[in-house]
């Protein structure tokens, strides 16, 4: 049994390269402050499309390679944040990428998206409660745009939560623990109007000749709604290259004039957020408005019915 370090940091995403895209910045700003950052990935994001056409044998529609494949691009994503604890959710490949919304994928056996809430979220329970971390970062209820695993991520994640906190819930997997704070990823609607007018004055010098929509950014909301930032702009390197590691779903491009910017498989050119945007939903708020997730969580070591948190 290892002792683990007093801040701990969960994250909750449903495909390899979601985290790196979201979170990039603030995993790598954590883990190389001495926090234990641990990500837990729920599928193996086997539904997406390949961008690179030297990897195009890996598309889904040839063989089942693009998952296993993708296991090797999050392990080299999170060397390059520093991450060393990086799982997925019941082991790799228990749950599916369960495609688009309305794909026929979602209903095919194994498929995140159909699991059973409180068995899927039971997985999550057990990393909760071995952990006990004391915040939680995943997605909104709409998942940030929509995506069948990413709804059913924030569902497994939030279910955990409370079922983590409740003795009665399987002591078999460990004593109680309540997380203290937990917050959805977001962007502030003012942050993202302005990269993308930086966009537009950079984009004949990328490799992308089309922008995309400001709509198609997920999380995007109202100023009003954000809670805290992440300011990971001395992380944007790290964050770009854990993106460019999952090089069968993103392509970064080099720095112009300072922005960054990155295209998923519809190469349509987004803005690579170096400072990082939360809701807090669930605790209490260190300050008015935070620039440490951490703000206002006691300097104990946040365990509930415990004498101390371990590792196995």
């Amino acid at each position: 049994m290892t002792e683990l370090p007093a801040r701990r940091l969960l994250l909750v995403h449903a495909h390899p390269d979601d985290e790196s895209i979201n979170n990039g910045a603030t995993m790598a700003a954590y883990a190389a402050g001495g926090a234990h950052v641990t990500l837990v990935t729920c599928t193996l994001g086997e539904e997406g499309e390949v961008i690179p056409d030297e990897l195009a044998h890996l598309a889904p529609d040839r063989e089942n390679l693009l998952g296993p494949h993708r296991i090797g691009e999050l392990a080299a994503a999170m060397k390059e944040l520093g991450v060393v604890d990086h799982r997925f959710l019941g082991g790799p490949g228990r749950y599916r990428d369960s495609g688009m919304m309305g794909a026929a994928q979602n209903e095919r056996p194994g498929a995140f998206w159909s699991a059973g809430l409180d068995e899927a979220a039971a997985h999550l329970v057990a990393v909760v409660r071995e952990i006990r971390p004391q915040v939680l970062v995943t997605y909104d209820p709409d998942g940030g745009y929509g995506h069948p695993d990413h709804i059913q991520a924030h569902r497994v994640a939030m279910r955990a939560a409370d079922l983590a906190a409740e003795p009665a819930f399987r002591r078999d997997l460990g004593d109680p623990h309540t997380i203290r704070k937990i917050y959805w990823n977001r962007v502030p609607r003012t942050v993202a109007e302005e990269r993308f007018h930086a966009l537009a004055d950079v984009l004949d010098r990328t490799p992308f000749t089309t922008a995309a929509a400001l709509d198609d950014v997920p999380g995007v909301v109202d100023d009003a709604r954000v809670t805290a930032a992440i300011d990971g702009r001395d992380r944007a390197g790290r964050k770009a290259a854990a993106m460019a590691a999952h090089a069968t779903q993103v392509a970064v491009a080099d720095p112009v004039d300072g922005l960054r910017v990155f295209a998923l498989s519809n190469g349509l050119a987004q803005p690579l957020f170096d400072v990082e945007y939360y809701e807090l939903v669930r605790g209490a708020p260190g300050s008015a408005y935070e620039n440490d997730l951490f703000d206002g969580v006691p300097a104990d070591d946040g365990t509930t019915g415990t004498e101390g948190a371990t590792a196995r």
